[in-house]
């Protein structure tokens, strides 16, 4: 195995240093008319096809809030920018909220998203966390919506889809807007010190976990309004965007890292913690027992049935860049080879099959034989997830990743 792609070496460093830049200079275009980011394509340029997506906007916010930090030259105002649409023509000043997403041309498509909501709220902290000015309160009113609109506090999840006026609630229930919430929770108490949201971020995490280790560590992604999977959810559409049928490898491997983060940032008590990092390291062998290297080539299958089996068996790149958290998270708080190992070959899949060493940035999704697919993710829309995975090898495992970067950037000032 080549050094670069080693946990913890000199070469896999300077690998990870080359491609946050190599990221972070692809996405400057990103900027839409009137604020917010547009959707990318394969050369970084902007898709009007796409309109101005919310939940893509913040993760240019919080991208460009970790360019801040590492000094990147204009990321204070691509922050502002993708700031100024989510306080401007993103927000539904008349209902409150945000809209899913805007055209080109400023009409607002239906709903109100949880999802999309979790990731303003993980802007908001990041701008809040650099100092931008209008920080504060985009993160003041994301925090008003979501607890007002989204927590269920009485069961300590959150509910899924409302209709724009926020008058009649879809009865459907999801773990991918769950998933979210916790990694934007998490953020929130590690930014602002309020603890009550690691709290809530404990609670949903609990509940992933009693799912999970009742279905043999496959977690349940959809669910009715009392909280029951519904294990046929889009059984006749299985590469649904945001819906797929079955079980998601790649969120079984980023619920690993988030459980345990959680774990070591908790007040829980030892045997509570070492019972939660034992729940994230089922999670992480599961899901690459299912998913890996089993169709005959090497990758990771995006979906399987609840045997195990893949079902689609493209390749998403952000399942590659959580898998490199996770290991790299695992790896760190067990000390286990088994973890450096994947890290390992995670890191040359990615440099072999992902990284656009032409023309930047990561291929979103690749077929079976690892050719370049565009039917779920055409183009390269944005930076989030492939950012993170060139940091959080870094950074501490038991913080989010902001402020855990702005903390090892001052420790090695000190």
């Amino acid at each position: 195995m080549d050094k670069k792609y080693e946990y913890g070496t000199d070469e896999n460093r300077a690998l990870l240093k080359r491609e946050t830049e190599n990221l972070l200079g692809f996405g400057h275009r990103f900027p839409a008319p009137g604020g917010g980011s547009a959707w990318l394509d394969n050369e970084g340029n902007p898709d009007p096809s796409h309109g101005i997506q919310t939940w893509i906007t913040c993760r240019m916010a919080h991208v460009y809030s970790l360019g801040t930090l590492l000094g990147h030259p204009g990321s204070e105002e691509l922050v502002d920018a993708a700031v100024e649409g989510l306080l401007g023509h993103l927000h539904d000043d008349a209902n409150g909220g945000w809209y899913p997403e805007i055209t080109w041309d400023g009409k607002p498509a239906p709903d109100k998203i949880c999802y999309a909501h979790a990731f303003v709220i993980l802007a908001g902290t990041s701008a809040t966390l650099i100092g931008r000015p209008k920080g504060p309160e985009l993160l003041e009113k994301a925090l008003d919506a979501y607890n007002k609109h989204f927590w269920d506090d009485e069961i300590g999840l959150a509910v899924d889809t409302w209709n724009t006026e926020f008058t009649k609630l879809d009865p459907y229930r999801g773990l991918n807007a769950n998933m979210h919430t916790t990694e934007a929770f998490l953020a929130v108490a590690d930014v602002t010190g309020d603890e009550e949201y690691r709290r809530r971020a404990g609670r949903i995490i609990d509940h992933v976990v009693d799912w999970a280790a009742n279905n043999e560590w496959r977690i349940p992604e959809h669910f009715n309004e009392d909280w029951q999977p519904d294990l046929d959810c889009n059984r006749d559409k299985p590469d649904d965007q945001f819906k797929p049928f079955g079980a998601t490898p790649g969120h079984g491997i980023e619920w690993s890292r988030l459980i345990t983060q959680y774990a070591l940032s908790s007040d829980r008590d030892d045997a509570g913690r070492k019972a939660l990092v034992d729940a994230a390291e089922h999670l992480f062998n599961r899901a690459l027992e299912d998913a890996w290297n089993r169709d005959g080539t090497i990758g990771l299958a995006y979906t399987t049935d609840w045997d195990g089996n893949p079902v689609v068996t493209d390749r998403m790149h952000w399942t590659l860049a959580e898998a490199v958290n996770a290991s790299a998270t695992l790896a760190k708080v067990t000390g286990k080879q088994e973890y450096k190992d994947w890290y390992a070959r995670f890191w040359q899949y990615i440099d072999e099959y992902l990284v656009d060493h032409e023309k930047g940035s990561w291929f979103h999704q690749l077929d079976k034989d690892n050719h370049v697919l565009t039917t779920v993710w055409p183009g390269k829309s944005d930076l989030y997830h492939a950012t993170q995975a060139t940091l959080i090898p870094l950074l501490d495992p038991a913080v989010s990743v902001a402020p855990a970067l702005k903390a090892s950037l001052a420790a090695k000032e000190a």
